[in-house]
């Protein structure tokens, strides 16, 4: 260390709390200094008792290796008690096995507590109170570089608001609300830690570029991570439990003043959930709530809702979900959602595997258009168990059509039990609504409802119900070029697999009891499953005749209904077989079997 600073760090530290309770021309503040760059806070005054208040220590010790050109601030094992704890560039801190910072209750006296938040700006009607303020959290930092928080210790978020609800109110002076909060910071490393009651979010991250967070457990009651507006991000082996918000979030506001996109992002290896009993995910007994606790179970994996800026080149894969909600991918504040890449994904227990909208709720300034949600590939995916009642859908709003979809090699089981009367719904528009996956209600579909797409692609997709479900597995509204090949969907009692209006371009092949189809176009069309029937269910107890009448007894391969036979087939790749009737003379062999007739390979009513 140089003599400026030493000097420096003599001035720091002889002064406040540490000065009393530490010498620093003592053999403990030699050591401290000599350590190669190491700032013990213990040895810089913490008590880590967990009732003495350490911020003055914590924050000595970053500003004293700040000073000295960087280092290492190193919490040893304790309970170390704070409020705002002020991150600088080149520093970092480590949390050793056993060491907690727990975030202090608000003083009852209206006097100290966390850092005000920032002054409101001309662009916080734009998104809520959270977003828009970074330094009234427990430990903050704005345009740094080169730092980090790691270490296997835990963050206990006890004091602070979640913004909503009983406890402290986020506005007030004094409250803090974030665990750890960053603004227009880059080259940024979180590793190792536990975060429990993260408040309203367990890490903001807003204008981060090259940000690295890894092997992070969090327990919450909002938000587990939201990366809003960084770029170069990756997010990797976390498991998060957030049952009243969502798990890892990436955002695109106005929170900057500016619109700025999230992009050139991964998230693998993740686990998130929203069943379990706050703090159980951490103590690994993973307690489910009871039935009569009103838990949002969230938890998921949700692009936006936030969405100004705009989503560039992400990719989600290996990660699991249980006990939540599904994938949401959500631009309605006029962002571009493009090259989008979900692969490898697990789900059970869930609501809404898959939820894609394009709406124009516009919350931003004004004159912004309509923003896009193209080319995105969602491939590997298996679910079961997910509720019955909303489909997975992917809806734009009228004039503005979600572009260039890929859904590939997915298994969803859902719990059955659709209606005829679910069938016949119409989900309302309402195009400027808070996007949601229940935002609809009850989906006429169980598999998919798919409404102003262009150009949607689906392969090797199966839809299966554990009860009997009457609503078709696909329903296409406002739909122009949707190929779907190696489909498979569980036999509806009602006949049809796929519903249409107002379909363009449509073709199925290759799938298991429906047939191959090719349309240019159809107002109206519903296509039935291979071998259903076509006429109303009769119950099992009426007679042969009166099914076979009905059409709903299945006959031996090769033999047709008599009035069946005459009907022309409407596909023209495969027209009918013509019977060749042999001609008979005397020398003529026995008669040949004519050949037998093969099935119309189109059923459309």
């Amino acid at each position: 260390m140089d003599e400026k600073a030493r000097r420096e760090f003599l001035r720091l530290s002889g002064v406040g709390l540490a000065g009393a309770v530490w010498n620093p021309q003592g053999a403990e503040g030699q050591a401290a200094v000599a350590n190669a760059g190491v700032y013990d806070v213990k040895a810089l005054g913490a008590t880590g008792d967990g009732k003495t208040v350490d911020t003055p220590a914590i924050n000595r010790a970053i500003e004293l290796a700040a000073a000295g050109g960087g280092g290492t601030v190193r919490f040893p094992a304790g309970n170390y008690l704070s409020y705002s704890i002020h991150l600088r560039s080149k520093v970092g801190l480590y949390l050793e096995p056993g060491a907690t910072i727990v975030a202090g209750d608000t003083p009852s006296s209206g006097v100290g507590g966390y850092d005000a938040a920032e002054p409101k700006t001309t662009w916080d009607a734009y998104q809520d109170f959270g977003h828009n303020h970074w330094h009234n959290s427990l430990i903050w930092g704005e345009g740094l570089e080169n730092v980090s928080i790691c270490g296997s210790g835990l963050i206990w978020g006890r004091g602070l608001s979640k913004g909503y609800g009983p406890g402290p109110v986020a506005e007030q002076a004094g409250v803090g609300n974030k665990v750890i909060a960053l603004k227009n910071c880059r080259n940024v490393v979180l590793r190792d830690f536990s975060v429990l009651k993260g408040g309203h979010f367990g890490i903001l991250a807003t204008g981060v570029d090259n940000l690295t967070i890894d092997n992070l457990k969090i327990d919450t009651d909002r938000d587990g991570i939201d990366l809003d507006c960084c770029r170069n991000v990756r997010v990797s082996n976390c498991s998060v439990n957030s049952p009243w918000d969502d798990a890892i979030c990436p955002k695109s506001s106005f929170a900057l003043g500016y619109a700025r996109a999230t992009e050139n992002v991964t998230i693998t290896n993740c686990y998130v959930t929203g069943i379990y009993e706050l703090g159980t995910l951490l103590d690994g007994t993973f307690r489910r709530f009871d039935p009569a606790t009103k838990a949002f179970g969230t938890g998921r994996i949700k692009f936006g809702t936030e969405s100004n800026g705009g989503f560039k080149n992400i990719a989600v894969s290996n990660c699991v979900f249980e006990g939540c909600y599904g994938l949401a991918l959500e631009s309605v504040d006029g962002a571009l959602l493009e090259d989008i890449a979900i692969t490898n994904i697990t789900m059970r227990d869930v609501l809404v595997p898959v939820f894609m909208r394009l709406g124009s709720r516009m919350r931003g300034p004004a004159g912004v258009p309509v923003g896009a949600v193209r080319r995105v590939f969602i491939s590997n995916l298996v679910c079961s168990n997910t509720d019955a009642g909303v489909s997975s859908i992917v809806s734009g709003i009228p004039g503005y059509p979600i572009e260039d979809i890929q859904i590939n090699d997915v298994y969803i089981q859902q719990r059955g039990g659709g209606t005829a009367e679910q069938a016949a719904l119409q989900p309302p528009e309402i195009e400027s609504k808070y996007p949601e996956p229940t935002m609809f209600g009850a989906t006429p579909s169980q598999g998919f409802f798919v409404r102003h797409v262009r150009n949607l692609s689906m392969s090797n997709v199966e839809v299966s119900a554990v009860e009997k479900d009457l609503r078709p597995a696909f329903v296409l509204e406002d739909v122009r070029e949707a190929d779907f090949f190696r489909v498979r969907a569980p036999g509806a009692t009602h006949g049809s697999t796929f519903a249409m209006k107002k379909v363009e371009g449509f073709s199925v092949h290759g799938s298991p009891n429906v047939p191959d189809t090719q349309l240019e176009g159809a107002e109206e069309k519903r296509l039935r499953t291979r071998g259903q029937a076509r006429g109303p269910v009769v119950p099992e107890a009426a007679s042969r005749s009166q099914r076979l009448a009905a059409g709903s007894l299945s006959l031996p391969r090769g033999v047709s209904r008599p009035e069946r036979a005459q009907r022309p087939c409407r596909s023209s790749r495969h027209p009918p077989i013509k019977e060749k009737i042999p001609t008979t003379t005397a020398a003529a062999s026995p008669p040949q079997k004519a050949a037998p007739r093969k099935p119309s390979i189109v059923a459309i009513t």
